[in-house]
C-alpha cells in the first residue's frame, strides 16, 4: 500500500515539475530544459594550447587554469548554459568551447584575449586636488570610467594600478592556518616581484590591496603590516574549493597558455530547432508504436507496461528540469534525446522478461500470485546483469569521451536507473493491484 501511495506521489510531482509554466516555489526559478548547441545554435570552439614555455609538471595545472579563466569571463558576458571542456592526449591539450546562442565573432571576442593579473591600491593623493573647473571634474568622471567598475567598489575613486603583475608570481597553493585550520592561500612571487610587493604592502598598512584578474577583484585583504620575505598569505574565509578555485585562477595569470584555435563551428538556431522537431516526432512515433505493440501482444499486462513507461518519461524529464536548477545542469542534445529514446527501449525490454517469465509459471499451473512473485524473482537476475554491464559502458564513454558522446552516455545511464525503478517497483504494483 505505501508502494501504491509513493508511485502515486511520484506521478503527481513529475506532472507538476513538467508544466511548462511552472515556478520552483522555493527560489522562484523558471524550470526549463538546458538546450545544447545543436539546438538552441550558437558556436563551437576548438583549442589547442601551447604548452612549449609551461614546466613539464605544471602543463595540466596551466589547462585547468586556462578554463577556470575561459568559464569566467563566459560568466561575466553572461552567457547561459555554456560547456568548457578539456582533453589531454599525448602532448596534446586541448579545450573545447561550446557557447549556444552566441555566434563566431562574439565568441572570439569572449575568449581571445589574454588573462590580466594585477594588484590595485588606493591613492595617497585625493582627487580634489585635481578639480579646478567644469572641466577638471568631466575629465575626473571620464577616467573613473577607465577603471574596472569592481576595483572601485573596493578601493573607492582614484584607485592606482600597481607595476606588480601575474608574472611576478611564481605559483599559487592552498594552505591551512596552523591556528584555526581554515583554508587560505599563498603567493610565491619571484625576487623582483617580492621587492614590488615589499614596497607596496609597507606604504598601505590598515588599507586594502586588490588583487584582479580580467577586471575582477578577486580579493581585496587589508595589509596588517609590510610583507618582506617574497611570499604572502590570503585569507577571508574561504572553503577548500572556494581557495582551490582562487589559487588556479591566480595560477592562470601566473602561468598564461597560448590558445591555438584548431576548429570552428556554427549551427544555425532554425536548423537546431528543425533537427529537435523531427526527433521529437520520432521519439513519440517510437513511443506510440511501442505501446501499441505491447497491448496487442500481451493484453492487459502490456496496458500495465505502457503505465509505468508513461512514468518512466515523466520522471526522466523531471529529472532533466530539475537538474537546471544546479550549476551542472544536464544539457539536452540531439544524442541525449537519441540516449532518452534507447532508455524506453531498455524499459519495455525489461518489462517483456517479466511477463515472458510470469507466463511460463501460469502455464505450469502456477497461482497468480504465485506467478508474479516468481517471475520478477526470476527475471530480476537478468534485468540487473544486462543494466549493469550497460552502466559500465556508460561511464567508460563519459569517462573517456567528450562532447556528444558524454551527453549521450550520462542520459542513457540515467534512464537505465530510472528504468529499473519502472520495471520492478512499478510495473510489479501496478500488476497485483490488476489481479487483485
Amino acid at each position: 500500500m505505501k508502494t501504491t501511495w509513493l508511485i502515486i506521489a511520484l506521478v503527481l510531482a513529475a506532472i507538476l515539475v513538467n508544466l511548462p509554466t511552472l515556478e520552483f516555489l522555493p527560489i522562484g526559478k523558471q524550470l526549463s530544459f538546458r538546450k545544447g548547441l545543436d539546438i538552441a545554435g550558437g558556436t563551437s570552439l576548438l583549442y589547442k594550447a601551447d604548452m612549449s614555455e609551461i614546466d613539464k609538471n605544471k602543463k595540466e595545472e596551466a589547462l585547468n587554469a586556462a578554463r577556470a579563466v575561459i568559464e569566467r569571463r563566459i560568466n561575466l558576458f553572461g552567457v547561459s548554459e555554456s560547456i568548457v571542456q578539456t582533453t589531454i592526449g599525448e602532448n596534446d591539450y586541448r579545450i573545447i568551447v561550446e557557447l549556444p546562442g552566441v555566434d563566431i565573432n562574439q565568441a572570439k571576442q569572449i575568449i581571445g584575449k589574454t588573462a590580466q593579473l594585477s594588484f590595485w591600491e588606493k591613492s595617497a593623493t585625493s582627487a580634489a586636488v585635481f578639480i579646478k573647473s567644469p572641466e577638471d571634474l568631466e575629465a575626473l568622471v571620464a577616467t573613473q570610467a577607465a577603471y574596472p567598475v569592481s576595483v572601485i567598489q573596493f578601493l573607492g575613486t582614484y584607485p592606482e594600478k600597481t607595476n606588480l603583475t601575474g608574472e611576478d608570481i611564481n605559483s599559487a597553493s592552498v594552505g591551512f592556518d596552523p591556528n584555526t585550520g581554515s583554508p587560505q592561500v599563498r603567493l610565491d612571487f619571484t625576487e623582483k616581484g617580492a621587492q614590488e610587493f615589499a614596497e607596496i604592502t609597507k606604504r598601505n598598512v590598515n588599507k586594502r590591496v586588490a588583487i584582479v584578474l580580467d577586471d575582477i577583484v578577486l580579493e581585496a585583504p587589508v595589509v596588517n603590516q609590510p610583507i618582506l620575505e617574497g611570499s604572502a598569505v590570503i585569507t577571508g574565509g574561504f572553503t577548500s574549493d572556494s581557495a582551490k578555485a582562487l589559487s588556479t585562477q591566480l595560477n592562470a595569470g601566473a602561468l598564461p597558455v597560448a590558445l591555438i584555435p584548431l576548429q570552428e563551428h556554427a549551427v544555425n538556431a532554425t536548423l537546431g530547432k528543425e533537427s529537435l522537431s523531427k526527433s521529437l516526432f520520432a521519439g513519440i512515433l517510437g513511443f506510440v508504436a511501442i505501446v501499441a505493440f505491447m497491448s496487442i501482444i500481451y493484453g492487459r499486462l502490456g496496458v500495465v507496461a505502457s503505465l509505468a513507461l508513461s512514468l518512466y518519461s515523466l520522471l526522466i524529464l523531471s529529472i532533466f528540469k530539475l537538474s537546471s536548477l544546479t550549476p551542472y545542469g544536464i544539457t539536452i542534445t540531439l544524442s541525449g534525446i537519441a540516449g532518452f529514446i534507447l532508455g524506453i527501449g531498455m524499459a519495455v525490454d525489461a518489462n517483456i522478461l517479466i511477463f515472458e517469465r510470469i507466463k511460463e509459471e501460469i502455464r505450469l499451473s502456477k497461482s497468480k500470485d504465485t506467478s508474479l512473485t516468481i517471475g520478477f524473482s526470476r527475471a530480476w537476475s537478468s534485468i540487473r546483469d544486462s543494466n549493469i554491464s550497460t552502466l559500465i559502458t556508460c561511464f567508460v564513454l563519459y569517462q573517456f569521451g567528450t562532447g556528444i558522446v558524454r551527453g549521450f552516455a550520462l542520459v542513457l545511464a540515467i534512464g537505465v536507473l530510472v528504468s529499473m525503478f519502472s520495471a520492478i517497483v512499478v510495473t510489479r504494483t501496478l500488476l497485483k493491484i490488476v489481479y487483485k
